[in-house]
């Protein structure tokens, strides 16, 4: 089994989980996330999808002086960009599947696209019934 932690654009979570349906594996979940990548969250056109039109010129950050900040000169401050992150657990036959129909989702050539992540799954239990590994994600 194995883990798909997929980080993607707020605006392609409808259609994510409905290709996810139709490969069968609708069972997932959902977190709201902010984080940044190479570009430190700061191409604001780029976030167009994500954000207000207003948001570049309307949130005013204050930063909390560190001893770090004291210590350095901070020129900006850093904005996290709000995403989704997917977690599904799958059988280890179909990973690559499912990784290329998120891609396919959720890929635009445009900085922010996301990431995904896939990690090895020792045991999975479903509480309500103890089951183990395949029986307890299906």
């Amino acid at each position: 089994m194995k883990e798909i932690s997929a980080i993607i654009r707020r605006d392609k979570l409808p259609e994510t989980k409905t290709m996810l349906d139709e490969l069968g594996y609708p069972s997932l979940t959902i977190q709201s996330v902010d984080g940044r990548g190479k570009q430190k969250g700061a191409m604001c056109a780029e976030m167009d999808s994500e954000m207000p039109d207003s948001y570049c010129t309307a949130v005013k950050l204050t930063p909390t002086p560190s001893v770090y900040a004291l210590e350095h000169t901070l020129p900006k401050v850093a904005l996290y960009v709000p995403k989704r992150m997917l977690t599904i657990v799958v059988p280890d036959d179909v990973v690559s599947k499912i990784v290329k129909s998120i891609i396919k989702v959720n890929q635009t050539s445009q900085h922010g696209d996301g990431k995904i992540f896939v990690l090895p799954i020792e045991d999975a239990v479903r509480v309500r019934t103890g089951e183990h590994d395949g029986e307890a994600i299906a």
